[in-house]
């Protein structure tokens, strides 16, 4: 099999806890804990990415290899790697929860592939480690197939993310309580590899920050600044203003993406957001089927709604001053990092009107056009109606002859429809009338906008019906969604039913319509 190169930057350069193992315990001063994977009965690959195994060297022999299975369920190592947990803080849900850590995720190391990329790899479900607190360090199936579906789809969304290289069965059974009633069963296992080129988080410089360890914190910076931000010239308070400025920018642009594509991170606390702004952690996370910017899928979010789509850009802002409340050790004043947060508002808002523009079909956004978006947004929550078809079937459009009928296909309720029709053919002759403005032909405004709305969308109930098949042995509904994603702005023949409504069955069934942490 081959055998990738390792350059463990991370271990070797940012002190480590001196005792190994998983015992459960704080570690201080120190940025990472050894510990190794505990081997699981029967490891069974079910299912990889083909571009990430490329991306790693990895021929199609070799993923085919029981050796490939053993080493990404956690039963072998290669030469070079060198597990490792990661210690980090956090604020969840508004509040500092202290140290957290890789509570179930175990770095194998980093490796270099042939085009000087790096690459973290990373087993989620491979054990216990000292971060574990009262869990156990595994991960079931249904959550695993959920994360490596999503990543890889974000991957071909065109959304900075996190990857995911495996998706292998453990044959062992881990409990459960997934609507935390009292009822925990057993639930097959797995463990996915996720891979990044950095798994460093806000949390990570909370942590110090909190401790008053100003001397790791600015090691951490100084490595991050080095691994992964090696365009960035200076030094000093000048040299980290400019990086934290870049963070701010990279984030906004992220959860930009995110509203484009109708993503709901669905816990986005402080230790889920990643220093190179990805998407980071894929938990409780849901996709918008009807347009509703108050929905969460998180079960724990269910009551303050942290969490919902609508408020994704204000949270990430709330969690960027939370970074910069931790850096502000390594700065004389406020000031730099004050900009960084200006940065992100004015970033936020420079990819808010570009989305306008890409998903309007217009070749810029002109004064008026966010509030005609607005409009059509607000129009889209009270008819009850899908926002990934709705965009999709509005590059069909006749800006000559503009009507609801190929857009009918996007409502759920046809009752709720026709309440709000009148406002519906209201707005659309005002954007008929905008569209003659510019001076794209009926073509072009539709390759713009097919560019920016997906056709396909990994929708839980999707997901969920592939985790329905996989649970009855048929792992084909994994790789058959897997396939569609490839090419989720391509109308793709014989696929129309994944890139069709919400089915009834899917409104409130869980895992469709809101999803618990318990994985």
């Amino acid at each position: 099999m081959h055998q990738p190169t390792f350059d463990n930057a991370f271990l070797r350069e940012l002190p480590g806890d001196p005792e190994s193992g998983p015992r459960l315990r704080q570690v201080h001063g120190a940025a990472w804990s050894r510990v190794s994977p505990t081997p699981v009965a029967a490891p069974r690959l079910l299912a990889h990415s083909r571009e990430m195994a490329a991306a790693l060297g990895f021929a199609d022999s070799d993923v085919r290899s029981s050796q490939f299975a053993r080493v990404f369920a956690g039963n072998a190592l290669l030469e070079g790697m060198d597990p490792f947990a990661s210690n980090y803080g956090g604020h969840q849900f508004g509040q500092w929860a202290g140290q957290l850590g890789d509570g179930r995720a175990i770095s194998l190391g980093e490796t270099i592939g042939a085009d000087g990329a790096r690459w973290e790899l990373q087993l989620k479900g491979a054990g216990p480690t000292p971060y574990s607190r009262r869990a156990d360090g595994r991960a079931v199936l249904r959550s695993s197939i959920r994360e490596f579906l999503c990543s890889e789809a974000m991957h071909h969304l065109g959304v900075p993310t996190t990857r995911a290289l495996s998706l292998v069965g453990t044959g062992e059974a881990v409990e459960r309580d997934m609507f935390y009633d009292g009822r925990p069963r057993d639930e097959p296992g797995a463990v996915v590899c996720r891979v990044s080129p950095s798994f460093i988080r806000f949390g990570s410089f909370e942590l110090p920050a909190s401790r008053g360890d100003t001397a790791l914190l600015r090691r951490l910076a100084d490595f991050t600044l080095r691994r992964d931000f090696p365009h960035l010239r200076g030094s000093g308070e000048s040299l980290y203003g400019d990086w934290f400025g870049e963070v701010c920018e990279r984030t906004a642009l992220l959860v930009a993406h995110w509203m484009r594509v109708g993503f709901v991170h669905g816990v986005l606390n402080t230790d889920n957001m990643s220093i190179l702004g990805l998407t980071i952690d894929y938990g409780p996370y849901g996709w918008i089927d009807n347009h509703d910017p108050d929905w969460t899928p998180n079960t724990t979010d269910a009551h303050g709604r942290r969490y919902r789509f609508g408020w994704q850009p204000r949270v990430a802002h709330w969690n960027l001053s939370r970074l910069a409340q931790a850096l502000a050790p390594l700065f004389g004043d406020a000031a730099p990092l004050q900009a960084g947060l200006d940065r992100y508002g004015a970033a936020f808002v420079a990819a808010d009107r570009d989305n306008v523009a890409r998903k309007f079909g217009l070749a810029e956004c002109r004064e008026g056009d966010p509030a005609l978006a607005a409009q059509l947004y607000e129009l889209l929550h009270a008819a009850e109606a899908d926002m990934t078809i709705f965009f999709r079937a509005l590059a069909d459009l006749d800006a000559d002859e503009p009507a609801l009928g190929p857009l009918r296909d996007a409502f759920y309720d046809q009752a709720k429809l026709r309440t709000h029709e009148t406002a519906f053919l209201d707005w659309l002759a005002r954007y008929a009338a905008r569209l003659h403005d510019d001076a794209f032909t009926p073509a072009q405004r539709r390759a713009r906008m097919n560019a920016a709305n997906p056709c396909y969308v990994p929708r839980n109930w999707l997901a969920q019906r592939a985790i329905d098949r996989a649970h009855e042995g048929d792992l084909e509904g994994v790789n058959e969604l897997l396939e569609v994603m490839r090419r989720p702005y391509e109308e793709q023949p014989g696929r129309e039913d994944f890139a069709a409504r919400r089915p009834d069955w899917a409104r409130d069934r869980a895992g469709c319509s809101m999803l618990s942490c318990s994985s």
